[in-house]
């Protein structure tokens, strides 16, 4: 099959995925009002004092990030599982590889780049010092886009499990740490004024190794549960 006809088939399937996250709109503001939720509660838990939730300020918001991306996962495929679209996935010329990057792609427009670009605002409610703020959007967009593979690759393993949420925190909540701690050191260390950009790099590092590696991972993740 032509480059030409390959890049259609893509284009198809990031705009049917994009149409489809529209068409859902409480799925698609869930992360975000998630994450405005947790993030109201923290003032009320630890005192409103803003020297006190300024400190733990940074760490809050990667730890929402992180909750709310789970929480968008498992959901990832089931739309396509249930309706016979995954099974035309598995059988199509194109490379399954290609075919699980729009799938990817619009996960993270809509779990990961909108609470980045959001996490001003929260960052401003929790009282992070402004020297943070910049790092804390670049580090979310850099960080979620690793959390997004590897939510996806829960999400292909328990495609064709009822009630596969729990199961999917438990088996990527593991590797979502490094990606935690790298992303809440990048703003702890923002704030105290040390170098920040090591961190950042190695999200960097981070996202590009699951770009390169996720999707092959996902598409044999998908023939697993579909062999199953």
């Amino acid at each position: 099959m032509s480059g030409a006809s390959s890049r259609s088939v893509y284009g198809a399937l990031l705009r049917r995925q994009l149409t489809l996250a529209l068409r859902r709109p409480v799925q698609l503001l869930n992360p975000v009002l998630f994450f405005a939720i947790v993030v109201v509660l923290f003032p009320l838990g630890l005192g409103p004092a803003p020297d006190t939730l300024s400190v733990f300020a940074g760490g809050i918001l990667w730890i929402v990030a992180l909750l709310s991306n789970m929480l968008g996962a498992e959901t990832l495929f089931q739309g396509d599982y249930d309706d016979g679209s995954l099974d035309q996935l598995l059988i199509a010329e194109q490379p399954l590889y290609f075919l699980v990057m729009p799938h990817l792609l619009v996960q993270w427009l809509i779990s990961g780049l909108l609470l980045a670009l959001l996490s001003p605002l929260f960052a401003l409610m929790l009282g992070l010092p402004s020297a943070g703020v910049g790092v804390l959007v670049a580090s979310l967009a850099l960080g979620s886009g690793v959390m997004s593979v590897l939510g996806a690759i829960g999400a292909a393993l328990t495609v064709g499990l009822r009630r596969g949420g729990m199961l999917v925190a438990f088996l990527v909540t593991p590797f979502y740490m490094p990606v935690l701690i790298f992303g809440a050191g990048a703003v702890r260390a923002a704030v105290e004024g040390l170098p920040f950009l090591p961190y950042l790099a190695l999200l960097g590092a981070m996202f590009s190794l699951a770009l390169a590696l996720g999707p092959a991972a996902i598409a044999a993740a998908l023939r697993i549960s579909a062999d199953a």
